[in-house]
């Protein structure tokens, strides 16, 4: 055996000296490999040169079934890579592309808000240059990222690392039955393209985390929070801070929500100005916990939407400062004023 892999050695060593390309050597290879395959089939056991070549076929066909799974593996990865570096060239050609004058179809689909004075053909250029990400593919997300796409946001980013679930469909109206265990990201993305093609999205099938979040967050010129955990409304929080991008964050628990704009780069206070502290066990639960009356994340997701548009194109008074509460079994609305403390352990310093 040790002959047939001098042998190779020699074979390959000349190949590399001519400078040959790999799969000539690699055809080399595999004739030598055929030769001693079959040396050990067709002469006889004790022959010299039988025993010169291993002595056994079974040795050779198990180091050849090996190599054939690395080759395949490799040819695999390369493949995959190849394709990887296909569709972010893709994306990167997207959105590098120059934003330029609206299409005959861009004009007509958006024709209510270019007519809209407090919008106009500069607002709605505004939306189609703006990056937009939001965290939650959820009850306020849902109504948020569809929105944003039918608005023409040029390119919405949504991160989440959740399922569609069959209780998920009481409010989350950009799943869909036949979308059931779909990651909502996906499932979402399918959404926002067939109610508007003409928009980027990016579809982040993970869970944001403090390691990604700063410089994901980097990417976009507005975050907007619809999660559901205290926590991780904190660590967006911090990641927004340390990015210097406004937060648009919503809230909701059975049948209240609120909405507000967090940045501290402009002023405003973010959210650890306003809670600096988690609340008590019981006092913050999620709406798998409480409840969640359907058509409220419905509504404050679409006042989310509405304050991101607003934000984007500079119309009316936005919530920067200021936090809108809904009470719907009342149908009360209230604004409260919020202030950014000096010595908040997030902002403060900054």
């Amino acid at each position: 055996m040790a002959f047939v892999l001098f042998l190779a050695a020699v074979l390959w060593g000349i190949g590399h000296l001519m400078k040959s390309p790999l799969a000539v050597r690699l055809r080399m290879l595999a004739v030598l490999y055929g030769v001693v395959i079959a040396v050990q089939l067709l002469l006889p056991e004790g022959h010299p040169l039988r025993e010169l070549t291993g002595g056994s076929v079974a040795l050779w066909l198990l180091l050849g079934a090996a190599a054939a799974l690395v080759l395949g593996y490799r040819a695999l990865l390369v493949r995959l890579r190849g394709r990887a570096e296909g569709i972010e060239a893709a994306r990167d050609e997207v959105a590098e592309a120059p934003a330029g004058p609206f299409s005959d179809v861009e004009l007509e689909r958006y024709a209510r808000h270019i007519t809209l004075p407090d919008i106009g053909g500069a607002g709605q250029l505004a939306l189609k240059k703006a990056r937009v990400l939001v965290v939650g593919a959820g009850g306020l997300g849902s109504p948020v990222l569809l929105y944003l796409a039918a608005a023409g946001v040029g390119r919405i980013g949504v991160i989440d690392d959740d399922t569609v679930s069959l209780s998920n469909l009481q409010r989350q109206v950009i799943h869909t039955d036949a979308r059931s265990d779909m990651a909502k990201v996906f499932s979402a993305e399918i959404a926002m393209k067939e109610l508007n093609p003409h928009v980027e999205v990016r579809a982040y099938n993970r869970a944001l985390t403090d390691e990604i979040a700063p410089e994901l967050f980097s990417e976009y010129d507005l975050i907007v929070d619809g999660t559901d955990s205290f926590a991780v409304r904190e660590m967006v929080n911090r990641a927004a801070v340390v990015a210097k991008r406004p937060l648009l964050a919503g809230a909701i628990s059975a049948w209240e929500g609120q909405v507000t704009l967090y940045d501290p780069a402009m002023g405003a206070p973010c959210m650890a100005c306003v809670f600096p502290d988690a609340p008590a066990p019981g006092l913050s639960a999620t709406c798998a916990e409480a409840g969640v009356v359907g058509a409220l994340p419905g509504l404050i997701g679409s006042m989310m939407a509405l304050e991101v548009i607003k934000e984007i194109t500079g119309a009316g008074q936005g919530l920067r400062g200021r936090m809108l509460i809904y009470d719907a079994l009342y149908a009360e609305v209230r604004v409260i004023t919020l202030e950014r403390r000096d010595d908040c352990a997030v902002c403060g310093a900054r």
